[in-house]
């Protein structure tokens, strides 16, 4: 089943930090250990909405801690390259589409990725709804596209909070399957943010992340795994 992902260049397009080891940590590491080539990009900088009005200047030590905390995860998940912007926290709904567009447009020609993973179409978040719009115009199957296979996930605290009669709500049709030490890395590097992690039963704790990675892979026969959504994929 790995056949596709192995030894390819992947590109994971994240909303915010923190983002990128929720959706796919466990799946990172792995491929990372298999021989893909793995760059992320984290579009916002995750903070400023915590406050009643943007203030960038006001944050700026905490952005300083985010952005060593986003380095520190790297590390845990042993992916090769990272880019990161500033966009402004749940405001993606602000900016131009196009402003988006672009940004993915211009790491996509410079890492020039086979796959990319990215959010749930259907998040209660609209930073990962608008993340998910970027990427899927960035990605339209043009004869010259590189982009062979477009799969999204699930974030948690953000796509298994969406209303169950919403017919966008997140349904899976990719399983990877996860072992004890992908599990610890992803945990790890959850822990390595400081602004972000919870306690139990918040999704963004350590036992939270470990229930969700065991619910999906009982339902495959295994001990853990994440969950994708194959948006599409031409191989």
């Amino acid at each position: 089943m790995l056949e596709f992902l192995k030894d390819k260049r992947i590109m994971v397009v994240a909303a915010h930090p923190d983002d990128e080891i929720l959706g796919v940590g466990g799946t990172i590491n792995l491929l990372a250990n298999l021989g893909a080539v793995i760059k992320v990009i984290i579009l916002g900088e995750g903070l400023t909405s915590r406050s009643e009005k943007r203030d960038p200047i006001n944050y700026s030590n905490k952005l300083k801690i985010h952005n060593k905390n986003i380095i520190e995860a790297k590390k845990h998940l042993e992916y090769h390259e990272l880019s990161t912007f500033n966009l402004p926290d749940n405001r993606f709904d602000t900016l131009p589409l196009l402003e988006i567009i672009k940004i993915i447009e211009k790491e996509k020609k410079l890492f020039n990725p086979e796959v990319i993973f990215t959010h749930h179409m259907g998040d209660v978040n609209i930073d990962h709804q608008k993340t998910f719009e970027a990427v899927l115009t960035a990605v339209r199957p043009l004869e010259d596209e590189n982009v062979k296979t477009l799969i999204s996930f699930e974030t948690l605290s953000g796509t298994e909070w969406i209303s169950s009669s919403d017919p966008r709500k997140f349904s899976p049709n990719l399983f990877i399957s996860l072992n004890q030490n992908h599990l610890q890395k992803k945990i790890a590097a959850m822990n390595a943010y400081q602004f972000e992690k919870r306690s139990f039963p918040h999704p963004r704790s350590d036992r939270g992340i470990k229930n969700r990675a065991e619910m999906w892979g009982i339902s495959i026969g295994e001990n853990f795994a994440e969950a994708f959504q194959i948006i599409r994929t031409k191989y």
